[in-house]
């Protein structure tokens, strides 16, 4: 019988949580999705793992047995995945958006230069992981927006600073406007991320830049095209100053804000350190000395 190694995860998560609220913030997932998770390893293994219970989630006789043994499976398999990255010279690079990754690819072509026997590897993931792979051990490093989920659990380097504007219906009173000021938008319906991502969405709803005003959710979206069409649709957005380069449509306009604070982009990897994060460093060094000449 196999089993995938995610199903593991989520069942360590609820069974040190003791609850299914706790491991769905954790993992930045939704309870009803970790719920089907929970359910989809049971139904493989035949048995119960938890009883359920409205004080939270306890571990059966068959759950203990299996909670002893999963820490030394996983980490099995993420030093198994570790050495065939180190065998392959890889460095799984995670990242967000075009506008975050800025002048990493630049950078990585001359670390390609002078480390041939490497190989780097960009993988882009949506809003509703906002550690871009780093959280899931999906990457070795990922160039995040902060702040982000769990970030206190990762070495954090940050690179540049990006002011953030507004993304505005093209028929919006104020899209004509050169600059427009935060508290205009203070009654407008937002664009957020899911609520599983927590201190991410709350940046850029600027929840607390608002002297305590409700924020008002219009949309909920993970991916550009569905950010993109909210806004079009009627909904309003803060968006890094990169965004009006990389993402267009014709319903939307990107305006710069007075009274919001800038997002920080960094570079951020797990703190343990082997050979692939030592080559890491490295590759953290040429890129913020690349960015800091900027």
């Amino acid at each position: 019988m196999d089993v995938d190694t995610r199903l593991l995860r989520y069942f360590a998560a609820v069974a040190e949580e003791g609850s299914l609220t706790g491991a769905a913030e954790r993992l930045f997932v939704s309870q009803p999705a970790l719920t089907k998770q929970i359910r989809r390893l049971e139904d493989a293994l035949g048995v119960r793992l938890f009883a359920r219970s409205r004080s939270g989630m306890a571990l059966t006789e068959a759950g203990r047995e299996l909670a002893a043994r999963v820490p030394a499976l996983l980490d099995g398999w993420d030093e198994a995945v570790r050495a065939t990255g180190r065998a392959a010279r890889v460095l799984r690079l995670g990242f967000l958006d075009a506008g975050a990754v800025g002048a990493v690819p630049e950078v990585i072509a001359e670390f390609r230069r002078a480390r041939p026997e490497w190989r780097v590897e960009l993988r882009q993931f949506d809003w509703s992981e906002p550690s871009a792979g780093l959280a899931r051990g999906e990457v070795d490093a990922a160039v995040v927006r902060l702040p982000f989920p769990g970030q206190e659990d990762f070495v954090v380097r940050e690179l540049f600073v990006e002011e953030r504007g507004v993304l505005l219906p093209a028929r919006h009173p104020l899209a004509n406007s050169a600059t427009v000021e935060f508290r205009e938008l203070w009654d407008e319906p937002f664009v957020a991320a899911a609520a599983e991502t927590g201190a991410w969405r709350e940046h850029w709803l600027a929840a607390g830049e608002r002297d305590g005003h409700p924020v008002r959710v219009g949309a909920v979206t993970s991916r550009p095209d569905e950010w993109l069409g909210a806004v079009a649709g009627g909904c309003v957005a803060l968006a890094p100053a990169s965004a009006a380069r990389f993402h267009s449509h014709p319903g939307v306009v990107f305006r710069p804000v007075r009274g919001v604070s800038p997002s920080r982009v960094a570079l951020a990897r797990p703190r343990r350190r082997n050979h692939e994060t030592a080559a890491l460093d490295e590759l953290l060094r040429d890129i913020t000395r690349r960015l800091s000449r900027r």
